[in-house]
């Protein structure tokens, strides 16, 4: 196809979707966009699905090529996924409960959630591995909790959460990135909605002038807050750069409005740019405040400070992308058709101030109605979602550049109806200096019309876009449950996690101390230890049996059960369940586990092995004898 009729064929694509779609869309003073119709939905579900060079088929006994790590959305998980063939491999519990694995039942679960160990709920959105040198190092995967502002590692040699902490000072963690090079030293995320700063309740709560927002910056390895900086407006979405000097946020209410019209008033909104080297300098000089009686250091970013400087964008700009080349970043414009190119060598000299902020903007292209997220591929395009158009826009960011430079140039390469509404989308290691133009995921909130109906909530949509060829080919659809709101993506070569607990692990060092205080060998003993009302039980586990087939409580004794499997093969996993308790508990094999509950009932209380291990798995129980 010549140039000029590719440019026709975008031209005509365009025109139709603005026409099926609407200008009214776009979100007006005080309005809101408009919801999709049924006919809207119908009429884009005539799109099929192709495909091309790459095979998504992983046949039976085969194994996928890529790791993907989902959020769980509202569930507060994160859930393992194999690329290309989608298949869902494994659930992390994070912020949620989960009685499967036990995970805020047992005693290592609810030491490792902390302060926070009370909280059923999590809302994960932004799961990033660490990286060194701008390449994934299949060490840890962080994700936070917008829901109850927490943040969370999970260690990729077990695929377990080790750490979690609160954040101090703000509510809503949203955005979430790490530090790219060196290596992932900090973890960096935002506080999205603004509260006082001394938010106690006893100055005025209605004074919006003392509302603000904060960037927050995680030692990645002791996982306490570093430091964090005060800001003008709010802050949604953030990234590092390639080179370790530079972190940057959107913000799309820098009106610091409280209800929507006042949060769409302003032409322009900003991306904040933060300079590593001078927020360290102001850290060790002193030049912080604490506030809320915590020693959290508090810097002062907002307008003029030498720590930041804020460049103007088109209104509410969403997702904040940095290229895998290291020379740009792409704020993307929401309520813009627009996203807005920086070119990050040039901050240097906004920073000095040789320029202006807004100079270091190299390219606007327009994509279309809605654009939220952008992901790369290794031939300089990029594939930005757009929301309201339900399309993925692929376009070539030097094009673009040359087109705001005055050139006559198409940056537009293909649009792709998606289904439907898509929000994040991830290229195979494309937030990574590795990323190889191989597949791309994209996550659509809504999926009517593609799945068998299940009730008023429906799954959404995770689809599969082969971006190997010239053209983008759409070859899977894949129902998911809660609004998983991102992933990431990395090559199996770079994650190594191991078979069998080491018995050594840190993940139950607390519990193995404990047994050795009680003067119990855990890989050998069978006891129980009365103290008081307080009673330890310690049984091994080997299929198809426990240690103890029994042992005796009080009615209300607080009773803890330690279990040991000390079986060697992998995949034998074992569980310790304790009938009308609520008492449930994975342990896997050469792992320790614990789990406390009061013995409230009398009588006869069996309990028995809820993980499928053995042929004779059904008789591997036993009896807690409660004396009244």
């Amino acid at each position: 196809m010549s140039e000029n009729s590719e440019n026709k064929s975008l031209e005509l694509q365009d025109s139709s979707r603005r026409s099926f779609m609407g200008r009214s869309a776009l979100i007006g003073a005080g309005a809101v966009a408009a919801p999709m119709t049924a006919a809207m939905f119908a009429s884009m579900a005539k799109a099929q699905t192709q495909t091309q060079g790459a095979s998504a088929v992983v046949h039976p006994g085969e194994l996928d090529e890529y790791y993907g790590f989902w959020s769980g959305g509202h569930s507060g998980e994160v859930r393992i996924l194999g690329i290309p063939s989608m298949r869902e491999l494994m659930r992390i519990p994070v912020f949620n409960i989960d009685s499967a694995t036990g995970w805020g039942i047992t005693n290592e679960s609810k030491r490792i959630k902390g302060d926070s160990a009370h909280l059923m709920t999590g809302d994960s959105h932004h799961p990033h591995m660490s990286m060194t040198d701008g390449s994934y190092n299949g060490k840890y995967v962080f994700i936070n909790d917008k829901a109850n502002s927490r943040v969370a590692r999970i260690r990729c040699d077990v695929m377990k959460t080790d750490k979690m902490i609160t954040i101090p000072n703000v509510q809503a963690i949203h955005g979430l990135r790490v530090q790219k090079v060196p290596y992932t030293k900090y973890v960096i995320c935002n506080g999205e909605f603004e509260i006082p700063m001394n938010n106690d309740g006893k100055a005025s709560l209605e004074d919006v002038s003392t509302y603000r927002s904060l960037f927050n910056v995680i030692d990645a390895e002791k996982m306490e807050v570093a430091f964090q900086v005060m800001v003008d407006g709010n802050l949604d979405n953030t990234d590092a750069d390639y080179d370790g000097k530079y972190f940057f946020s959107t913000c799309y209410n820098s009106e610091m409005g409280m209800n929507l019209g006042e949060m769409i008033t302003a032409e322009r909104d900003h991306v904040v740019v933060f300079s590593l080297e001078r927020c360290l300098a102001a850290l060790k000089a002193g030049k912080f405040t604490n506030y809320n009686g915590n020693k959290v250091p508090v810097l002062d970013g907002r307008k003029g400070s030498d720590l930041t400087r804020y460049i103007p964008v088109p209104k509410s700009p969403h997702g904040i992308n940095t290229a895998p080349d290291g020379k740009y970043f792409v704020a993307n414009g929401k309520l813009s058709p627009t996203v807005s190119v920086v070119e990050i060598a040039r901050l240097d000299d906004v920073f000095s101030g040789k320029i202006q902020p807004r100079d270091a903007i190299v390219a606007e292209p327009e994509l279309g109605l809605g654009p939220l997220h952008t992901a790369f591929d290794n031939k300089g395009n990029a594939f930005t979602t757009l929301f309201l158009d339900s399309q993925i826009a692929k376009w070539n960011i030097q094009d673009a550049i040359k087109a705001y430079n005055g050139e006559k140039v198409n940056y537009l390469r293909q649009k792709l109806d998606v289904h439907y509404q898509p929000g994040h989308n991830h290229t195979s290691q494309g937030e990574t200096r590795d990323t190889d133009g191989k597949w791309l995921v994209v996550l659509c909130k809504f999926s009517k019309d593609r799945f068998l109906p299940v009730g008023p909530l429906r799954p959404e949509n995770d689809q599969l876009i082969d971006i190997s060829g010239d053209e983008m080919k759409l070859v899977h659809d894949g129902p998911t449950f809660a609004e998983p709101h991102d992933c990431m993506i990395v090559h199996r070569s770079k994650v190594k996690p191991q078979k069998l607990w080491t018995r050594d692990d840190p993940m139950f060092a607390d519990t193995v101390a404990m047994a050795k205080q009680d003067g119990v060998t855990l890989e050998m003993d069978n006891k129980v230890i009365r103290d008081g009302n307080k009673v330890r039980v310690y049984m091994t586990s080997i299929a198809p049996n426990f240690g103890m087939n029994e042992f005796k409580v009080k009615l209300g004794d607080e009773v803890t059960v330690v279990v040991t499997n000390l079986d060697q093969v992998e995949d034998v996993t074992h569980g310790f369940c304790m009938t009308n308790h609520g008492v449930q508990m994975e342990v896997a094999p050469q792992a320790t586990a614990s789990v406390t509950f009061i013995a409230n009932k009398p009588g006869v209380q069996w309990y028995y092995c809820n993980w499928f291990c053995h042929a004779l798995h059904m008789e591997m129980r036993g009896r807690m004898l409660v004396e009244a």
